[in-house]
């Protein structure tokens, strides 16, 4: 059923002569539609036939009222009593009750939701528990608020009271860099003057046909084996190895060996358990490896490293020394800074952006009225927008498709920060209902926005690398700390594992280097190769977990996981940046930005 408004049911007025500038009688016509379920011509022509036999009956609220009560609400009978006739006609079948008693539901849903006022009541607007705003208004866009009207989408639209209940708001839970006295708001004029670059180059696109299913195992395994190449040529050089030994063949004497780890089963990787795959040109056999001697290592599968030790029967590598990756150098950039040039402030969040027990969109709404109170310059938003694991979608208690309810979401956030004027970019996610749920993914789809919206929005996909006013950010919404995390074994190393997971990340130079990946990760390993890799060290590391927040320096790259905007029925955590390059050094290497961060509570 199509949305009605004020402005579709002026026009079919006016397709009959009838002029009407008052909006409180096309909202209470929007009113009638919704309560009784009709669309806008069939309304305009049940008026006409009404008002014409009462001797051109002129169009005001009190007429209308009369109207509802000798028409519209007689009509609405004579469907129910028909609807009860064919069903009591209609055979008795499983599939038919279940039918009948999906749609009744429905139908008692959205009439509780939209009660019918009794005749002589007082006009009133159409409201929903925590918006009371009309559907005219709606229509104009007038307040994100309006777009986000959970009653519009879904017949249950309570909102959380744990959410509206939460404490804490705006706290700063975790703090980085040097933030005494900094001032959180972005440039006077916010976005005008920011330069956004996806680092991949637009010639590249992800848009064009997977063969995710359809994948053949010898190329997979050659993306594979190039990894293990090029990762090992880098070794290689860092620490003057002179050649790799191929991992089965027996030697009386220490060799080197390069390889990827994996398990010797479909379990969890344990230090028992530890195999080393080696490339094509070292054998691409496996071997058991023996770790006892090891005094601190850091495994998971899929990492790529560089063993030394001793392999005398060829069956089992007695592992003495390990060599772990090198991160790649970051971005030199040639951009000049200017002395009075103001801080670059940036905001990231990361969905869900509804609580878990209602589609209400209010930390989306609070998120917006931050960003309309701070004015940053960049805000990096992070899917998902349309949780798939939340309960009333997957139950499918809505109204609309998942693709318009995403439309207004991005509307609302388009409109609702349009007075600030900073740029949006839109991270995909893996969780993203209405979305391709495929690694890497492809950026969103955004026909329906204007022109002017266009040139405000970025759709990027997950991962990516972007360049912003010459400062890196790589960005991925993928919980590639929570996957590592439970797959990662370590001893002696001395560190939290959040910084190891991290390091790995950035010495493995990819987004996502578990392999095999977790269940619900559907890998593209030719499109991995292409958009998975980290094509430079970036200066920042936007990483959204599940797992607790936290802002670390590792390797030089400032990692940031803001946590997500909810957490189950309560509000979550965003994360906000303050960054000001630095000048370059005389010897012309990077020229390194001074950052402070904080994770604050929604």
């Amino acid at each position: 059923m199509a949305v009605v408004t004020g402005e579709s049911l002026k026009s079919e007025l006016e397709m009959f002569d009838i002029a009407c500038q008052d909006d409180t009688i096309l909202d209470k016509m929007v009113e009638q539609c919704i309560c009784n379920r009709i669309q806008a011509d069939e309304m305009v022509l049940e008026w006409v036939a009404y008002s014409t036999t009462k001797n051109g009956l002129k169009l005001t609220t009190d007429t209308l009222e009369y109207f509802e009560h000798e028409v519209l609400n007689k009509k609405n009978k004579s469907k129910q009593s028909f609807k009860k006739e064919e069903t009591h006609n209609r055979t008795r079948d499983i599939h038919s009750l279940q039918d009948l008693i999906k749609a009744e539901e429905e139908e008692e849903n959205l009439l509780d939701a939209y009660s019918t006022p009794a005749k002589g009541s007082q006009k009133r607007a159409l409201t929903t528990p925590e918006h009371p705003h009309s559907k005219r208004s709606a229509a104009q866009l007038t307040s994100p608020g309006l777009l986000l009207s959970p009653a519009s989408f879904s017949p249950s639209s309570t909102p959380s009271q744990k959410y509206s209940q939460r404490g804490a708001k705006g706290e700063v839970v975790v703090s980085f860099g040097v933030v005494q006295g900094t001032r959180w708001a972005g440039r006077k004029e916010s976005g005008a003057g920011v330069q956004l670059e996806l680092l991949e180059g637009p010639e590249d696109s992800l848009r064009c046909s997977y063969k995710y299913m359809f994948q053949r195992l010898r190329d997979v395994r050659n993306v594979l084996t190039e990894k293990i190449e090029e990762l090992g040529e880098g070794l290689k050089a860092h620490f003057n190895i002179e050649e790799f030994s191929p991992v089965s063949l027996p030697a009386q004497d220490s060799i080197t060996v390069l390889g990827q780890v994996c398990c010797d089963s479909n379990g969890k990787l344990n230090a028992h358990s530890v195999l080393l795959e080696a490339g094509p040109e070292q054998g691409g056999q496996q071997i058991p490896v023996d770790l006892s001697e090891l005094k601190n290592y850091s495994l998971f599968p899929g990492q790529v490293v560089v063993m030394e030790g001793m392999n005398t029967t060829g069956r089992k590598l007695m592992a003495s020394k390990l060599y772990e990756g090198v991160p790649l150098p970051f971005l030199t950039s040639e951009v000049k800074m200017e002395m009075n040039e103001e801080p670059l402030n940036v905001l990231v969040a990361c969905g869900p952006y509804t609580p878990s027990d209602s589609l209400t969109f209010d930390p989306l709404l609070d998120l917006i009225n931050v960003i309309v109170r701070d004015r940053p310059d960049v805000c990096l938003l992070l899917g998902p927008f349309l949780d798939s694991k939340h309960e009333q979608l997957e139950k499918a208690q809505v109204t609309e498709t998942f693709e318009a309810i995403f439309s207004r979401c991005v509307e609302s956030i388009v409109d609702g920060t349009q007075s600030v004027g900073c740029r949006l970019v839109f991270v995909p996610s893996q969780r993203d209902i209405h979305h391709h749920f495929i690694y890497p993914q492809p950026p969103f789809s955004l026909p329906s926005l204007s022109k002017d919206q266009a040139q405000r929005v970025t759709l990027v996909p997950d991962p990516c690398t972007l360049l912003i006013d010459g400062v890196t950010f790589g960005l991925t919404s993928t919980d590639i700390l929570f996957h590592m995390g439970a797959e990662e074994i370590s001893c002696g190393t001395g560190t939290d594992r959040f910084s190891r997971i991290l390091k790995h990340m950035l010495t493995q130079r990819s987004y996502y280097p578990l392999y095999p990946p977790v269940e619900e990760v559907n890998m593209d390993y030719e499109k991995y190769q292409s958009f998975g890799q980290m094509p430079l060290t970036p200066d920042v590391l936007v990483i959204p977990s599940e797992l607790r927040y936290f802002v670390k320096n590792v390797v030089g790259c400032v990692c940031v996981n803001p946590g997500r905007l909810t957490k189950g029925q309560v509000g979550g955590t965003y994360g906000r940046l303050l960054i000001q390059r630095s000048a370059a050094s005389d010897d012309g290497t990077r020229a390194s930005p001074c950052l402070a961060a904080q994770v604050v509570k929604i």
